[in-house]
């Protein structure tokens, strides 16, 4: 462990990257390497990389890792973190399902693997774009277009003065958790589980909303037996307006500050009366009791057409986008959204990078 590791700092450390072979990045079949029964996954990891589908790199480094999906380009660094001192550097903004927490606790402790990584974002500061524009000014080590047509670009981070620049800036760092909810709360839990293996550490990867931000989008809901008539006739007593639209385009119109609504043949908008910050927390935490509605009932979908197509069995509750500041304030607080109130895009594909762990030091796998 060197210097950056004392005290509370956030430390990212260099790992020799997993490599799914570029033919087989995107291609849905890859993914029987990750499948069930998860016991069997460090065997199938032996298997493939004796037959060249699978590369492990020689010697432990940080990346750089530059995606392009659907003409978004997405950068950041990509590294082990140290779980012990992330706790006060990295913040979640969506609660989590303990249920779904323990199942990837069992799974990820028998795959002996980091098949992603977490998506962690900031705004970082200069020194941080100073080493991405400098190391992607050069040509990068590994570059290719999966099979889902996710353009890759991977340097190795070899500068030991690069390295010092990234740890020194990111040591104060303070970053949102984007994508990775539940495997960051079940790699804290291995940690505890197995103190002294590699559960010490999870991958990572550090984007810069500044830079290159992640697109930041609606997780929608349908909510099965909800009536329209009953969200009018609850309006007033949960201090909203109720209003009724006479076509999608008008009720869509309102989307940036409203709850649009619709059964599959009515539209409506329901709007607080007084400010409520984010309506996707309104709606679990005032309008879902108000309705009657548990939950676990609620169906999440990530387009809107998708939960609109949804709504001949269920009725369509369309949210507002939140933007950047409002869920980095939400982490910051503490004070966590429902789950799935976000959607942040693009996500690199699985397989690109991954970090593969030993067995923990009694020759157990975890759990």
């Amino acid at each position: 462990m060197d210097e950056y590791a004392v005290g509370d700092a956030f430390v990212l450390t260099g790992f020799r990257a997993l490599r799914l072979a570029d033919s087989h990045v995107g291609d849905p079949v890859a993914h029987r390497i990750l499948s069930r029964p998860y016991r069997s996954v460090p065997a199938r990891i032996r298997e493939w990389r004796a037959r060249g589908r699978l590369a492990r790199d020689r010697e432990p480094a940080l990346y750089v890792h530059e995606y392009t999906s659907h003409g978004v380009t997405v950068r950041g660094i990509v590294g082990a973190l140290e779980l012990a001192t992330a706790t006060e550097h990295v913040h979640p903004h969506e609660d989590v399902n303990v249920a779904q927490v323990e199942q990837l606790v069992e799974r990820m402790g028998a795959m002996q693997l980091n098949p992603a990584p977490i998506l962690l974002i900031h705004e970082g500061p200069a020194d941080i774009r100073t080493v991405l524009d400098s190391t992607t000014a050069e040509p990068p080590h590994f570059v290719y277009t999966d099979r889902a047509d996710q353009l890759h670009r991977l340097w190795q981070i070899r500068s030991n003065d690069a390295e010092h620049v990234v740890r020194s800036a990111l040591r104060d760092a303070h970053l949102v958790i984007a994508d990775g909810h539940h495997r960051f709360e079940a790699a804290q839990r291995l940690r505890r589980l197995h103190p002294g293996s590699d559960w010490a550490q999870t991958l990572v990867m550090v984007v810069d909303q500044t830079d290159t931000p992640l697109q930041l989008g609606a997780i929608h809901r349908t909510v099965p037996r909800l009536s329209l008539a009953t969200v009018a006739r609850t309006a007033e007593l949960l201090d909203a307006d109720w209003t009724s639209q006479p076509t999608s385009h008008q009720a869509l119109a309102h989307l940036d500050r409203a709850l649009v609504l619709h059964d599959g043949a009515a539209w409506g908008t329901l709007r607080p009366r007084q400010p409520v910050g984010l309506l996707v927390r309104w709606l679990h935490e005032s309008l879902l009791p108000a309705w009657e509605v548990l939950p676990e009932t609620v169906g999440h979908h990530h387009s809107a057409s998708e939960a609109m197509g949804r709504a001949r069995t269920a009725t369509a509750v369309l949210l507002p986008s939140p933007s950047f500041a409002q869920v980095a304030e939400s982490a910051r607080s503490g004070h966590l959204l429902p789950q799935k109130a976000s959607s942040f895009q693009p996500k690199p594909h699985i397989g690109v990078i991954m970090r593969q762990l030993r067995a923990v030091p009694d020759g157990r796998s975890a759990r």
